[in-house]
């Protein structure tokens, strides 16, 4: 479910006050024990439910949104993008906050706060488990009680992921514009300042590559619609592939405490059974930073609630 001026472009979801987001397929780590970031696998396609009358169930025309097809099990993050000036956003899994561990209300709330900052919080890959940690979110049937909405409510009515963007006031977002501005001027005078004289300014920086791997339920869809994609490659292949994995570290970023809801959320494990799938450990080696790179021995935390 998502609320207000939405539309899909590719496999984008694209919310009020310019919010982007990307629903990315990632491997699904061991329940137990805490690991680094897991890679981005690609963007699940996304479709608009009105579209296909005949074939969505009753339910979920009269509930509207978007679908996407997600295998049993299969873990996926949400990626954030586009806005450039501040909104709030609302993440919820089953009509429960996914920041807070509360119901779902639709209005912003600060104690406990009920939503992320964006551009500053980049992802999502899981709800809010414990001090520097975050439990992925992964596909589950209704009806086991598996899900968060059936841990946390006690009931499996709603299922999905629900979203909803607020963008700035008028009056804070005119003071954010002006801020900027004016640390936009300081900072192209620092620079002309610095640049040699025989440059003519400031030297051009090289580019960085355009977007960064990280670390953040669905149905298939009727054979209408789309094809699923294949399952994801799995971790222990992966892993002995060489392939990264990735630790993110924010040298100004703080965590929200987890609530005592969310931290008492049990893996999907207690329902569907061990997850028997082998688990290769990467090396040290392949494991990149992203944000900052700490100092030497700095603990390195997951992301900025």
């Amino acid at each position: 479910m998502v609320t207000g001026d939405v539309r899909i472009e590719g496999n984008t979801l694209l919310l009020g006050g310019g919010v982007q987001i990307r629903f990315i397929r990632t491997l699904r780590l061991p329940e137990s024990g805490t690991h680094p970031l897991p890679p981005g696998l690609g963007e699940f396609p996304l479709r608009r439910i009105e579209d296909f009358p005949g074939t969505v169930p009753r339910p979920w025309l009269a509930r509207g949104g978007v679908m996407l097809p997600v295998y049993l099990r299969e873990a996926l993050w949400l990626s954030f993008a586009g806005s450039r000036e501040p909104a709030a956003l609302q993440i919820g899994v089953g009509k429960v906050c996914a920041v807070s561990g509360e119901r779902w209300t639709g209005r912003l709330e600060r104690e406990p706060q009920n939503y992320v900052v964006l551009p500053r919080q980049p992802w999502l890959d899981g709800i809010n488990s414990g001090r520097g940690t975050v439990r992925q979110f992964v596909a589950v049937p209704l009806g086991l009680g598996a899900t968060v909405e059936g841990q946390v409510t006690g009931e499996e009515t709603t299922g999905g992921v629900q979203l909803q963007a607020f963008p700035l006031s008028r009056a804070p977002l005119d003071a954010w514009r002006e801020e900027q501005r004016v640390q936009a001027e300081l900072a192209a005078r620092a620079r002309s300042a610095a640049a040699p004289p025989w440059s003519g300014g400031p030297a051009a920086a090289p580019c960085a590559p355009a977007g960064a791997p990280g670390g953040g339920y669905g149905a298939a869809f009727p054979a209408a619609m789309a094809a699923p994609p294949p399952s994801p490659v799995d971790r222990a292949a992966y892993t002995r592939a060489g392939l990264p994995w990735f630790d993110y570290y924010d040298e100004d970023g703080t965590d929200l405490a987890p609530t005592g809801t969310l931290s008492q959320v049990k893996p999907v494990g207690e329902w569907l059974g061990d997850d028997h799938t082998p688990w290769a450990p990467p090396g040290a080696h392949q494991v990149q930073p992203l944000g900052d790179v700490p100092p030497p021995g700095t603990p390195v935390k997951d992301g900025d609630w």
